[in-house]
């Protein structure tokens, strides 16, 4: 059952999901496009648009924010130098998720 359950597990422990999505969201922040499957896709896009949506308010300590969350200095001046002036007038929705073909195996 799935009562209380916010997030999706993948079958993996809790530091293994946060590693998970840490490296999706640097990988997706530095390429701006990536193939996953769409269970992660859709986990992800929670994580990416906080960050943006961090990103948009601009202060050092946000800064700081997502140093501690993504501890990649290449991607959090990505997310503040590009990506927030990108999407400084769209109030959220920033991510967008398109199926690809099905996967092999």
């Amino acid at each position: 059952m799935r009562h209380g359950a916010r997030t999706q597990s993948f079958s993996r422990p809790f530091n293994q999901r946060k590693w998970l999505m840490r490296n999706l969201a640097v990988s997706l922040v530095e390429n701006e496009r990536i193939v996953t499957t769409l269970a992660k896709a859709k986990e992800l896009r929670r994580v990416v648009e906080k960050a943006v949506t961090i990103g948009k308010r601009g202060s050092l300590a946000d800064r700081r924010l997502l140093l501690a969350r993504f501890p990649n200095k290449e991607m959090v001046q990505k997310v503040f130098s590009d990506l927030a002036p990108r999407f400084s007038t769209r109030p959220g929705g920033y991510t967008r998720i398109f199926r690809l073909s099905r996967r092999p195996g």
